[in-house]
């Protein structure tokens, strides 16, 4: 039987397991890269492992949330990351240099190549053929140290495309569309795998889009096969040598199979406050307009921007809407100023950001109370723009465009046509990318370069807090029952006044939890331990590992929800607290406030590989909870987190470097 595109990149980098679907396997990773938000985190653990240097083929540490540099505390984080950088190796950017997943793209994304990210939307580069998956940073800091990445094998999902897409409908559609049919749960444990002639139709740019939004499916990853789309690309920034042919056997076999016809789509936009809450634009039409925003890492590149721009020659924006562009990279920038469309959207009333994340996360470009908000980018929770009740779209860069014309959500069709000489602006590739880029780009200190040689930490950097190992009993207050779909955006916000705290813990915990109930953290912190109690999809969202830590911090031991995402999940093993999947009748029956205990010997049970536990709430009723967990997750819970029992491995006689054997 022949393999699939992501089984012989596994199969190339298989260090344990079998690979069989549903079966935990060990991966070695060949890059990986970290942001500001997370990126402090990975180096104290990283520091706090002992390392002296890192063992990936490739470190890049990118400063793209907190580029505004607000607060000494963001600037301190910057230093710090600089010094990390080059006291163990890593790839430094500057802030101000672009978002992660669009500057690791143009400099180092390479086919067949494993990329970890602690950045949920690391699986951009899946467009180029790289197999790329978001984690939390604790992981990151294993595999810089050596040690193999686990996850379970996920079942491999065949998306076919057919035929062309046609006049205004885009690679954004693609994604959407997916959202619309399968929801943010629907690529949970699953890895989406682009295939047939309407994948080799789209150019690089396109399918880095549709990967980029696949993290809002809840996948594990996407991914694309290479061809001449794909050498054509690495060419045009001079990196043609790391071309790789990778593609499926013919009779490779998929465990689903999805068929999309490209021609069929149609503009779409996701309205609020959910991805998946998905419909045709000519549905939302004659919705005002008061901000538009072009850009992040979805649609931030060169070739996102331009359409934005060929639509707005000789025109102007709407007289009450506000048009900002993000580009997702500097690298963009210089593109459209060198060829002229920056002064052609300035002149039509544009507003220019610096290449950030900033807007994406609550950080700059606020909308106005009570205001639609019409944005490129990959999320739209309520809240996370800034504002707490806000009315975020989002859509491609001609459907924003349309919209910041017009003044009010139109399907750019009908906006053509009204116009009369309004022509579908296409996808152009950029001829002007500055050749070998990476090494010799005055904004990436390459490791050869670096200029600090120790770690320098400001007074808001603290240590990294431990778990004790688990004990015999759990039992506690359910300090806060949740919904489904909770964030880690409801978890630990990443707004201005709270994300420059993500250096220290004990600050950052008086913020757990505080969108969903802002007494929380205080209740917490007087229980002296407890439970919390969720929905579906718990922690969906970021990879940001400051979900799980405060909470942790704040003595929380276990988490009762009715399913788990991916990445939350593995930080909630990682900082040692348990995840026990409930029924929909115990999530319905058990209330805040009530007493829960796990009736069984928790240590004891967890180290026997027990999977039932029985928990008792208010000496009243019992239920049974689910653990699912390999032997590895098991042991990491039991020494109260990754840390500690990769530390304790590496002290037995394993080096770091095969901690996680």
């Amino acid at each position: 039987m022949g393999q699939t595109l992501t089984e012989k990149i596994l199969d190339d980098h298989l260090v344990e397991g079998e690979l069989e679907t549903g079966e935990e396997i060990g991966i070695e990773i060949d890059q990986v890269l970290t942001q500001d938000t997370t990126g402090t985190m990975v180096w104290l653990q990283f520091e706090a492992l002992d390392m002296d240097e890192v063992q990936t083929e490739l470190a890049a540490q990118y400063c793209d949330h907190q580029t505004y540099q607000f607060d000494f505390k963001n600037t301190d984080d910057h230093r710090f990351l600089r010094s990390a950088a080059g006291t163990y190796g890593a790839y430094f950017s500057r802030p101000g240099n672009g978002i992660c997943h669009q500057v690791h793209k143009e400099n180092f994304a390479a086919p067949g190549k494993t990329l970890l990210g602690s950045d949920s939307h690391t699986p951009t580069p899946g467009g180029l053929g790289e197999l790329a998956i978001g984690a939390g940073g604790l992981d990151i800091a294993v595999a810089m140290g050596g040690g193999e990445y686990y996850v379970e094998v996920p079942e491999i999902v065949n998306v076919r495309l057919e035929g062309e897409l046609p006049e205004w409908a885009t690679a954004k559609d693609v994604a959407l569309e997916m959202l619309r049919r399968l929801s943010v749960k629907g690529g949970v444990g699953k890895i989406f795998e682009y295939t047939g002639p309407g994948a080799e139709s789209l150019t690089i740019p396109e399918r880095t889009t549709i990967t980029n939004l696949g993290t809002e499916l809840g996948a594990t990853s996407s991914i694309f096969p290479t061809d001449e789309k794909t050498k054509d690309w690495l060419s045009r920034i001079g990196r043609e040598d790391e071309y790789v042919e990778l593609q499926p056997d013919e009779d490779a076999e998929y465990d689903d199979e999805i068929v999309l016809d490209l021609s069929d789509l149609e503009p779409l936009i996701a309205k609020p406050s959910m991805p998946d809450n998905v419909v045709p634009v000519s549905e939302a039409e004659g919705e005002e307009v008061e901000q538009v925003i072009l850009g992040s890492c979805t649609n931030g590149a060169y070739e996102d921007i331009l359409p934005g721009a060929k639509m707005l020659e000789g025109r102007e924006i709407a007289k009450h809407t506000e048009m900002i562009v993000a580009p997702g990279s500097k690298q963009a920038s210089e593109m459209l100023a060198r060829e002229g469309w920056t002064a052609e959207m300035m002149a039509a009333g544009v507003n220019f950001s610096e290449a950030t994340c900033g807007a994406c996360i609550g950080i700059g470009h606020v909308p106005a109370s009570d205001s639609v908000s019409l944005r490129t980018f990959n999320r739209n929770f309520e809240g996370r723009s800034g504002i707490e009740d806000d009315s975020v779209y989002l859509c491609s860069p001609e459907v924003a465009t349309a919209a910041a014309i017009k003044g009010e959500i139109v399907d750019p069709r009908d906006l053509a046509d009204e116009l009369g000489d309004l022509e579908a602006p296409g996808l152009e590739m950029g001829d002007s990318y500055s050749p070998g880029m990476g090494q010799n780009d005055s904004d990436i200190i390459s490791p050869d370069e670096a200029i600090d040689d120790e770690l320098i930490k400001g007074p808001n950097i603290g240590d990294v807090p431990l778990k004790d190992p688990l004990g015999s009993e759990i039992e506690g207050e359910a300090l806060l029952k949740m919904e489904d779909n909770i964030t880690t955006d409801h978890i630990i916000p990443a707004t201005s006044d709270i994300l420059k705290f993500r250096s220290n813990v004990p600050k950052l915990s008086e913020f757990t939890l505080s969108r969903v109930d802002d007494t929380f953290a205080e209740r917490a912190k007087q229980a002296d331990g407890g439970v919390l109690v969720a929905g579906e999809n718990y922690g969906q969202g970021s990879s940001r590992e400051h979900a799980a830590l405060c909470p942790m911090y704040l003595g929380i031991e276990a988490v009762l929800a009715q399913s788990f995402a991916r990445i939350h999940k593995a930080n909630l093993f990682n900082f040692g607290l348990v995840p026990l999947t409930i029924d929909e009748d115990t999530y319905a029956k058990i209330e805040q406030g009530d007493d829960v205990e796990i009736v069984d010997d928790v240590a004891e049970g967890i180290k026997s590989g027990k999977e039932e536990f029985t928990i008792r709430v208010n000496d009243e009723w019992e239920a049974t909870a689910q653990l699912d967990a390999s032997e590895r997750e098991r042991d990491i819970l039991s020494s109260g987190g990754k840390l500690t029992w990769t530390k304790q491995r590496a002290e037995g006689g394993d080096s770091a470097a095969s901690a996680d054997d």
